[in-house]
């Protein structure tokens, strides 16, 4: 009797363990994104390894490159990279010219970039003309690659996937530069030339963050093509 109840006890417990193991995995499975929700504190920890395919379906990166030359943007191919600690670089290129000049351009997702220099191209120049009555003669960025986690939290952030881009601020051929951090909350029509190219990124990025998201972002609007898409703050 006595061992039977020992038996019973040993089985049990592993059921018990491995029902608080497939738990945890899902949780973690279910979590995406770059998000984090304003205002919560966490203390940071090791970044999380999220799972990553190995390489972009070859024929979606085929046709977001030739989808690039067709719109005469140039740009180089970058090799697949896997950088260990859960970051990498594939299916990226480096932009070199997307008829906007722009600061910062390290290794994007195919997709990122091509979604990038529809944006300037098309959502910024043109704001940047009828609002201010001026051209953009640079775009600046803190970059794109960084293998780091997402701010409070210990999950990898897309920019470790070379997924996301910061953009920080944006210099006109008049010699005025808006930034950010500066004027999010500046006069009636800098305020209206920030809110229109946040509303173009909306339609372009899946994840769109800007000041009013979190304290993190106070000095940069955020863009990556992670998670399920459809948040704009």
């Amino acid at each position: 009797m006595v061992n039977a109840a020992l038996m019973f006890e040993r089985v049990r417990g592993k059921a018990i363990f491995r029902g608080l193991a497939l738990a945890v995995m899902l949780t973690l499975a279910s979590c995406g994104g770059d998000l984090v929700p304003p205002g919560r504190v966490e203390r940071p920890s090791r970044p999380v390894r999220t799972a990553r395919p190995a390489t972009p379906p070859a024929m979606e990166v085929r046709q977001c490159m030739a989808k690039l030359t067709s719109q005469s943007i140039l740009f180089t191919p970058l090799p697949d990279q896997n950088f260990g600690g859960g970051c990498s670089a594939y299916g990226s290129v480096k932009l070199i010219d997307i008829g906007v000049p722009a600061t910062n351009l390290g290794a994007m997702t195919c997709d990122l970039a091509a979604n990038f220099a529809a944006w300037a191209r098309y959502g910024v120049q043109p704001a940047a003309r009828l609002i201010l009555g001026a051209e953009i003669e640079r775009i600046e960025t803190f970059g794109t690659y960084n293998c780091r986690p997402i701010a409070g939290s210990g999950k990898l952030s897309e920019h470790a996937h070379s997924n996301a881009i910061d953009v920080s601020a944006f210099v006109l051929s008049d010699g005025r530069r808006i930034s950010i951090e500066k004027d999010w909350n500046g006069d009636k029509r800098t305020r209206q030339f920030l809110e229109i190219v946040h509303a173009s990124a909306c339609k372009r990025f899946r994840t769109v963050l800007s000041p009013d998201y979190n304290a993190a972002h106070h000095d940069h609007f955020h863009f990556d093509m992670g998670g399920r898409g459809g948040f704009c703050r």
